[in-house]
C-alpha cells in the first residue's frame, strides 16, 4: 500500500507527472480548465474533493489516491496488519470468552481515542478488541453483542477512511452490514448503511453513495419509531448532506443538499441534544458542522462564514474529531473569500485540538499548502504548523 507525505495539490501534481501528462491534456480530459489546475498544482488554489475526483477517473485514480493515503510509523506496522488480520477472521472466533462489560469498557475507551484523533492509540488497541468482540458476539449471540462487534467495525472504517486505506474501508463496512443482520437491529442496519455511504464519498462515487442513503432512510423510517426513528434518520442526512455538496451539478447539489439539511434539522426535533450513539455524534450541533462543510463544498464560502459569529460557542461540548474539522471548513472558507490571515488562524486552532489531524487530514494538509503559499514568508505560525503537519515550507 503506497503512501505519501505530500499534501493533496502536490500529490495531484506528482501523479500527473508520473504518467506522462500535461496540465492540458489531464485538464481536458477531467473537464476543468488548465488554469484551475495550473493553480492547484503551484498552491495558489485548494485541490477540492470534487476537482480530486474529477482528475482521478482519467487517471484510473479514486478520488482518496489522488488525495494520497496516510502512512502509520514503522512500529505500527505491526499493528496494522494484525488489524488486517483479526478482519479476515470474522466468522473464526478464537481464544477466551469475554464479559459483556470488558467490551463495553474497552469500547468507552476506543471512543474516547476516537473523539481525540489519537489515531496512535486507537491502532494499537483495534487487533485485540475487534478479536474479543467476535468472540463475545459469537458466543453470547444477542443484539447487544452484535451491535458491539458493529461498533468495532465502525470505528475500524473511520480510521481506514481518515488514512485513505480504502480496501480496509471497505472490508469494514461489509463486516460491518454482516455483523448488523445477524439479529434484528434496524439501528444497526442504518449506521452500517452511513458508514457503507461514506466509502462511495470516499471514491468520489457521489450518486451511488446518495442511492445508499435514501433506501437507508426508506427503511429506517419504516422499521424504526420515535427517538431511534429520529436517530437514525440524522445521522443518514448527515452523510447525504455531505455527498450532496460534492455532486458534479451544482444546481442539482444544491437542491438535494437542502433536502438532507431540512430533513437532519427535523429529525433533531426529537433528538434535543447532541448525544453519542454508539460512536457517533448525532443532534443540533453536529447538524450545523456538516451544514458549514457543506456549504463550503458547495462553493458558497460566505453562507458558511455566515452561519454564526461566534464559532467557539456554536461548537462547545463537541468532541475535537467534529471541531477540528470544523475548523479546516473554516479555514477553507477564509481562504475562498481572500482571508488567509483568518485561514491560518483557524488551522492552528484545528491543529491545536487535534494534534494528530495534522498528518492524516486531507484538506486540512492543502489548505495549510496554500496558506503558506500565498504568505510567501515564513512566520512563527507557519513553522510550528509545518512542523505538526510534516509539510515543509
Amino acid at each position: 500500500m503506497s503512501t505519501t507525505e505530500l499534501a493533496p495539490g502536490a500529490n495531484l501534481a506528482a501523479l500527473r507527472k508520473e504518467r506522462g501528462l500535461s496540465q492540458a491534456q489531464l485538464a481536458r480530459k477531467a473537464n476543468i480548465s488548465v488554469s484551475l489546475l495550473s493553480k492547484i498544482e503551484v498552491g495558489d488554489r485548494t485541490l477540492t474533493p470534487a476537482v480530486a475526483a474529477a482528475v482521478g477517473k482519467p487517471m484510473g485514480l479514486t478520488m482518496a489516491e489522488v488525495m494520497g493515503r496516510a502512512g502509520v510509523a514503522q512500529d505500527a506496522e505491526e499493528q496494522l496488519s494484525a488489524l488486517r488480520s483479526a478482519i479476515r477472521d470474522y466468522d473464526l472466533p478464537g481464544g477466551q470468552e469475554v464479559h459483556e462489560g470488558q467490551i463495553g469498557a474497552a469500547l468507552e475507551t476506543a471512543g474516547r481515542y476516537r473523539d481525540r484523533v489519537d489515531v496512535t492509540r486507537l491502532l494499537a488497541m483495534l487487533p485485540r478488541l475487534l478479536r474479543d468482540a467476535t468472540v463475545h458476539a459469537h458466543t453470547a449471540n444477542t443484539v447487544e453483542a452484535w451491535m458491539a462487534l458493529g461498533e468495532v467495525y465502525s470505528t475500524v472504517y473511520w480510521l481506514a477512511a481518515r488514512h485513505r486505506w480504502m480496501d480496509m474501508a471497505e472490508l469494514a463496512v461489509t463486516r460491518q452490514r454482516w455483523a448488523a443482520e445477524q439479529k434484528p437491529n434496524p439501528l444497526a442496519v442504518a449506521i452500517a448503511a452511513r458508514d457503507r455511504a461514506g466509502t462511495y464519498l470516499n471514491f468520489g462515487d457521489i450518486e451511488r453513495g446518495l442511492m445508499v442513503v435514501d433506501r437507508a432512510m426508506a427503511d429506517a423510517q419504516a422499521h424504526l419509531s420515535g427517538q431511534e426513528r429520529d436517530i437514525a434518520v440524522c445521522i443518514l442526512n448527515l452523510r447525504g448532506m455531505t455527498l450532496a455538496g460534492r455532486l458534479t451539478d451544482k444546481r442539482e447539489a444544491k437542491r438535494e443538499a437542502q433536502r438532507h439539511i431540512e430533513s437532519a434539522r427535523n429529525a433533531n426535533v426529537g433528538i434535543g441534544h447532541d448525544m453519542d450513539v454508539h460512536g457517533l455524534t448525532v443532534g443540533p450541533q453536529n447538524t450545523f458542522t456538516h451544514e458549514l462543510a457543506t456549504n463550503v463544498d458547495l462553493g458558497r464560502p460566505h453562507d458558511a462564514l455566515a452561519l454564526t459569529d461566534d464559532l467557539a460557542a456554536a461548537l462547545d461540548g463537541l468532541p475535537p474529531t467534529r471541531v477540528a474539522p470544523t475548523y479546516i471548513n473554516t479555514a477553507r472558507a477564509q481562504l475562498d473569500v481572500g482571508d488567509r490571515d483568518g485561514a491560518l488562524e483557524s488551522l492552528g486552532i484545528a491543529f491545536d485540538v487535534a494534534p494528530q489531524m495534522a498528518r492524516i487530514h486531507p484538506m486540512g494538509r492543502e489548505v495549510f499548502r496554500v496558506v503558506s503559499s500565498l504568505h510567501r514568508r515564513s512566520n512563527a505560525e507557519l513553522t510550528r504548523l509545518s512542523k505538526l503537519s510534516g509539510i515543509a515550507l
